[in-house]
């Protein structure tokens, strides 16, 4: 029988938050509050889905769930280290190789989760003499690694290769040039669903002799080729590096950098010895790492052409009615967003749709890069067409309902 540890001694002092923080943070709780911007921690419970980034609906796949209890009996609750002190185990090695065959790409290194998968490969390819160069609406693990890495940053705007041609030129015409470049883009865009040219953007990266880091979180498994990467051509790409989530469409947990070309090795080499989120974190979870192993062999092209009908259905039914037919921004994957009047309305109206059994995403400032409030709707592969038009006419009503 364990023994649970001692009480604190009965004498330790039990001080209260120091006045100077308190006020700063009942200050910073009002001006959310003021903007809107308050938000809550919540659960999709038996709600109908729309909301969540589980695209194939494989989270709850008997044969995913299956391989993590497996993976946790045959590899224990957590790897106990990191990679480089005895946390790789036989499931992370067998992910990583899975991943490649996947993708195209020659080598994968697995990391925690897709946020420290960027703020790693960031990091480790930053530094003096590093210049990076952001889509002005990458994500934040993308900001946050840049930042971090000591490179110089620039911010290009959003999907606009002219923009970060003028970028690349400046640093080359430069008195002191950066001697290494990065161009840092997503495949598929979070909030707008949009899509960046993949192709145009390797080859402008190779016109310059830069490298191209490629997000592809919201595409792995989430096209109809399983890779955004690879649907340009880019998959044996050198110049190339890729990294993603396991817990969006594979429904898992996780993150991975995918490299390309003959210098794959290379390149995970440096990062297994310099990315400082794969170095001192303790190495992916097994039962994660095998709940991701058995999505891949399920996320074939049946399953991403069911997923690819529901998007269409999504933006389809919603773009037929009238009030709403110029405010759908279609998405180049799973997720369609609406745009909304303010942020109170939005917030509003996805209350409302949890009331009426439906859960959709509500993006607000800071989250909306463009500070336009939407309502964010996502299709999975799961979800039958009845129970998907239903839930869609409804959605439509209720944003009419809010408005009027």
């Amino acid at each position: 029988m364990s023994t649970a540890p001692s009480s604190a001694p009965a004498a330790e002092a039990h001080t209260a938050v120091p006045e100077t923080w308190e006020r700063w943070l009942g200050g910073r709780a009002r001006v959310r509050a003021a903007r809107g911007l308050h938000r809550v921690e919540s659960n999709r419970g038996q709600l109908v889905d729309l909301a969540s980034n589980d695209y194939l609906g494989l989270g709850a796949h008997p044969a995913v769930r299956a391989a993590a209890g497996e993976a946790a009996a045959r590899h224990g609750a957590g790897a106990a280290a990191s990679r480089v002190a005895t946390g790789t185990l036989a499931v992370h090695t067998a992910l990583e190789e899975a991943l490649c065959d996947y993708t195209g790409r020659a080598a994968a290194l697995v990391f925690s989760s897709g946020y420290t998968a960027n703020l790693g490969v960031l990091q480790a390819l930053g530094g003096p003499g590093s210049h990076f160069i952001l889509d002005a609406h990458a994500h934040a693990s993308l900001i946050d690694g840049a930042r971090l890495s000591g490179a110089r940053v620039a911010t290009a705007a959003h999907n606009d290769l002219d923009a970060a041609r003028a970028l690349l030129e400046a640093n080359r015409d430069s008195p002191a040039p950066a001697p290494r470049v990065a161009l840092v883009l997503e495949s598929v865009y979070s909030v707008l669903g949009d899509a960046a040219d993949l192709a145009a953007a390797g080859a402008l990266c190779t016109e310059f002799g830069a490298l191209l880091l490629i997000d592809e979180a919201h595409s792995l498994a989430a096209t109809h080729t399983g890779s955004a990467l690879r649907a340009a051509g880019l998959a044996g790409a050198g110049h190339v590096i890729a990294t993603a989530t396991l817990s969006k469409a594979l429904g898992a947990q996780g993150g991975v950098v995918l490299l390309g070309g003959e210098a794959a090795g290379l390149l995970r080499e440096h990062l297994v010895n310099t990315a400082r989120t794969f170095l001192f974190d303790t190495a992916l979870v097994p039962a994660a790492a095998g709940a991701a192993l058995a999505a891949l062999e399920l996320a074939d092209a049946q399953l991403l052409g069911r997923l690819g009908r529901n998007a269409a259905l999504v933006h389809d039914t919603l773009a037929a009615v009238p009030q709403l037919s110029g405010r759908i921004e279609r998405g180049a994957g799973a997720v369609h967003s609406i745009t909304m009047a303010d942020a109170a309305i939005a917030v509003r109206t996805a209350a409302a749709l949890r009331a009426r059994g439906i859960a959709v995403a509500c993006f607000r400032p800071p989250s909306v890069p463009d500070g336009i409030s939407r309502l964010r709707i996502t299709a999975h592969a799961n979800h039958h067409r009845r129970e998907l038009l239903a839930a869609l006419h409804t959605i439509a009503a209720t944003i009419l309902e809010e408005e009027s």
